[in-house]
């Protein structure tokens, strides 16, 4: 753990200073000309449609052709090997920030895959275990686990390639410390693939690093190919092939009967759902009375379906009802469900005085919510439910680009 931890630290330091140093360098009269070069290239870049595999050979063009101009460039005259590299990390991670919103998940299809491995990730958080990837009990180690996790989440905050890069590595050699201590401890040999894959695997389910897929292809199309070596070539496959292996498991992955793996992979899609439409109807009931300016809004949030005696209410009775009826002037509400005097009702019309029947209406609605959820939560649910759907700038000088971090937002869901 603390190898891990220094390492991370050592591996920041030098990438500030690699960057820091380039800038000084990039406003040093002399450096003009490339100034422009990458000037004229960020901006031509802008312009085109995004096209994930032409833009990955157009970036690793440019940044070849500014490679040998920076080894002829007089300010990098008798410069060492690491003091171009130094120069190259800089300038990539430059461009790369300054076209990170044009290049990053830039295509409908890749946000289709973040969230299919996202959603796809979230019910397997609900009852796959270590056991289940034949992960042996003594490689089970949560405080390194979470080591691990904390890294890789770190990636969606990051815009250059090698920085996202070095989370990755951070994280795989916290598993790889892991695999070495218990090969010592339990006297086995351990460290290969077969070992070290299952343990990565299990880190990405319980990790659920946002926009997986994104951050892989970005990482493939934009990180100079002679950087993508070695060591980090090695963890960055065993990612690769881990994100593949959760887009396309299934029961036959798992040491886990194909039964067992499709009723809790249904029963994880219907708690979700169940979550889904409780948070949604909490949202819009705070909502609507919120808007009206209306000091009951605290009590809504404390409202209690406490009304168990409405448990056993049969389909036919809440049917009884009929059509929407009106009442005007009069503090009780049907219990037949469509009774709802508000419906049709305008915010400019609304009195003081209707805040005690809208009360009245939203616990109407909650006591009859809680009971559909407690019904749905008992009901045994055919093997065959449906899956839930899948929804789907450049500055003119050379300043430290801003490194407010980039958080995705989830859309919101209407039920």
């Amino acid at each position: 753990m603390d190898t891990s931890s220094s390492s991370s630290a050592s591996a920041a330091a030098p990438s500030a200073v690699t960057f820091y140093d380039f800038l000084d360098r990039m406003r040093n009269p002399a450096s003009l000309d490339l100034v422009r070069s990458i000037k004229s290239f960020i901006v031509s870049f802008s312009f085109n449609n995004a096209n994930p595999e032409n833009d990955g050979k157009r970036v690793q063009e440019f940044f070849t052709t500014m490679e040998s101009a920076i080894k002829d460039h007089p300010l990098w005259a008798n410069a060492t090997i690491e003091a171009i590299e130094s120069a190259m990390e800089g300038l990539e991670k430059y461009v790369m920030t300054k076209l990170f919103s044009r290049t990053f998940a830039s295509t409908s299809e890749d946000v289709k895959i973040d969230q299919e491995i996202s959603e796809k990730i979230c019910l397997l958080q609900t009852f796959l275990r270590p056991e289940h990837l034949d992960i042996p009990t003594f490689l089970q180690n949560e405080a390194s686990w979470l080591l691990a996790e904390k890294e890789l989440q770190k990636i969606n905050a990051l815009k250059a390639p090698r920085e996202k890069v070095l989370c990755i590595m951070n994280c795989c050699r916290i598993i790889n410390n892991l695999l070495l201590n218990a090969s010592i401890s339990e006297n086995v040999e351990l460290g290969g693939a077969d070992d070290f894959l299952p343990v990565l695997i299990y880190i990405i389910i319980k990790a659920n690093p946002p926009q997986l897929h994104s951050n892989i292809k970005f990482i493939q199309l934009y990180r100079r190919q002679a950087m993508l070596v070695s060591e980090a070539a090695y963890y960055f496959t065993n990612l690769v092939s881990a994100k593949t292996f959760i887009l396309d498991l299934n029961a036959k992955s798992l040491s886990m009967e194909e039964t067992e793996f499709e009723k809790s992979m249904q029963a994880a899609r219907l708690a979700n759902k169940v979550t889904l439409i409780e948070e949604s109807t909490t949202s819009n009931g705070i909502k609507t009375l919120g808007e009206q300016g209306h000091p009951e809004r605290h009590d809504v949030t404390r409202i209690e379906a406490s009304a168990m005696s409405n448990d056993r209410k049969s389909l036919e009775e809440q049917r009884r009802v009929g059509p929407s009826q009106r009442i005007y002037g009069n503090n009780t509400i049907t219990s037949g469900g469509y009774g709802y005097p508000f419906m049709e009702a305008e915010a400019s019309r609304l009195t003081t005085g209707d805040v005690e029947k809208l009360l009245s209406v939203y616990k109407d609605v909650v006591r009859k919510y809680t009971n559909l959820c407690r019904a749905v939560r008992h009901v045994s649910v055919p093997m065959t439910v449906a899956p839930i759907p899948h929804f789907e700038g450049n500055n003119s000088s050379f300043k430290q680009p801003a490194t407010k971090t980039s958080a995705s937002t989830d859309s919101k869901r209407g039920e």
